[in-house]
């Protein structure tokens, strides 16, 4: 009778340990360009600008005004993180193995790049479903196009958003970026 209860006390202490959600980006695991674990509890510290990036998009030349912002803010602390998707018109058809050549030698991206990620629908990465349910002081919801900004507090929360018409050294970016750096 004894382990019976104490079977059903225990019952609810495992379900909720498995169902526990993610309560900052640091605590997921993601793969980078070339395949290994990164795990995100690295950047703890840092502002980190969370970027849904693709080859073949409109927006594409907004990796130089990323790359720009990354060593104007590196040295103070900000991490930029893309994550190339192909959500949107195809328009991130290549390997992780293409996009990372074409970043280094089209637009010189030093800033961590990372496997190619679903950011909507069915097979959305754990990462995106997380940052899109978010509260923040701008809009929740899916993500509507490539270069999507998340903004990431020094904590690992999400704190502001921008949609991709949104250019790297607007003002408001800027502004924000400062802000959570000092």
């Amino acid at each position: 009778m004894t382990m019976k209860i104490l079977s059903l006390l225990l019952i609810p202490l495992v379900g909720f340990a498995i169902s526990k959600s993610a309560e900052s980006v640091f605590d997921f695991v993601v793969k980078d360009i070339d395949g290994k674990d990164v795990q995100l509890e690295q950047y703890k510290g840092n502002a980190i600008l969370i970027v849904n990036v693709a080859s073949k998009c409109g927006y594409t030349p907004q990796y130089e005004g990323l790359q720009e912002l990354y060593e104007t803010y590196k040295d103070d602390g900000l991490v930029i993180l893309g994550f190339p998707a192909n959500n949107f018109k195809g328009q991130e058809p290549g390997t992780n193995e293409e996009i990372k050549q074409f970043c280094t030698l089209e637009y010189g991206v030093e800033f961590p790049m990372f496997s190619k990620v679903s950011v909507k629908g069915d097979d959305q990465a754990e990462l995106f479903t997380y940052l899109t349910s978010q509260p923040n002081s701008d809009f929740e919801g899916e993500i509507k196009w490539n270069f999507e900004k998340f903004l990431i507090s020094k904590e690992g929360k999400l704190i502001r958003r921008f949609r991709s018409n949104v250019e790297p050294q607007n003002e408001e970016i800027v502004k924000a970026i400062e802000k959570e750096l000092r």
